[in-house]
């Protein structure tokens, strides 16, 4: 049965790809192509100077990606191609400088609470948000604002297919970064909401983030995707998976004798799916609801 809709991967060009994010990759992939979903692939590279630092990572993560049989439909999105949109969307909302440094939020929040970046996330306080002008203007002199959506302390809740139904308070979060870069959290609900997305697989380390991202798609005018957040990799100390654990990627393991085949079937049985050769393989051989058995949902640990 069809479903309205896209799914997409949407990685960041800093490094190659490991393991942990080629399961989630494959997992994304085989979600949308079992709901006969047209499936996204988008390039989140606003983060330029590391991109510049790492100017091929981008192409070899798209090529691991193919070689394990993934294919998505369309042009690869890249992020820094439409900084323009997200400036569109954002002149729909209530927005306020912010000039506050980090350590003044810090120093300013209340006690870490569980909420986007837990767990040391702690909410804005709205240090800025009652500022009047002539005070935003003696503090433009000395400092670059931030651009900070006023979400008026709202709390959101979204439906996670494993985690079920997820409240989560919105804080007024930056929109774009005092050197004019576009927030995260601005990006991917823009681009969500304009490629239509309406499902969105990822690691369960952004569950907490998903309230104010889908505050934002509403607000905006766009549909709340379906989220399904799945486990992350683990190294053998229970920390989250990293290319500085050793030969993590693609390239590490074919270099040290495995086929990407072997590397494929490798995530197969770290999530309990059926171990094929290539993922069109393992799509053709999945039975009803075999993507939610609970080995998706259960942190791998990478030996």
């Amino acid at each position: 049965m069809s479903h309205p809709g896209a799914g997409r991967f949407a990685p960041s060009p800093t490094s190659d790809l490991h393991l942990g994010n080629l399961r989630t990759a494959l997992l994304a992939w085989l979600w949308a192509r079992a709901e006969q979903r047209p499936f996204l692939m988008r390039i989140e590279d606003l983060d330029q100077q590391r991109v510049a630092a790492a100017p091929a990572v981008a192409q070899q993560q798209l090529d691991d990606l193919r070689t394990l049989g993934l294919d998505w439909d369309g042009a690869v999105a890249r992020q820094s191609e439409r900084i323009p949109l997200y400036r569109e969307a954002a002149a729909q909302l209530e927005t306020y400088e912010c000039f506050c440094t980090r350590r003044e939020i810090a120093e300013a929040s209340q006690a870490p609470n569980g909420g986007p970046g837990a767990p040391d996330w702690r909410p804005y306080p709205g240090t800025c948000a009652a500022l009047s002008s002539t005070q935003r203007a003696e503090r433009r002199l000395t400092r670059t604002p931030a651009i900070r959506v006023r979400a008026s302390a709202a709390d959101f809740t979204i439906h996670d297919v494993h985690a079920g139904a997820v409240t989560g308070q919105v804080d007024d979060f930056v929109l774009f970064r005092a050197d004019g870069t576009p927030a995260y959290n601005l990006a991917v609900v823009v681009d969500d909401g304009l490629q239509g997305v309406t499902q969105v697989v990822r690691g369960d380390d952004l569950l907490d983030s998903a309230p104010r991202q889908a505050w934002l798609a509403s607000v905006l005018g766009y549909p709340v995707p379906q989220y399904v957040h799945v486990s992350l990799a683990l190294n053998g100390e229970g920390r989250r998976l990293a290319k500085r654990d050793g030969a993590v990627t693609l390239t590490d393991l074919v270099s040290a004798g495995q086929s990407p085949a072997a590397v494929l079937r490798l995530l197969c049985r770290s999530a309990g799916l059926p171990e094929a050769d290539r993922a069109p393989e393992v799509l053709a051989a999945l039975s009803p609801g075999q993507l939610d058995n609970p080995t998706v949902w259960t942190p791998w640990t990478v030996s």
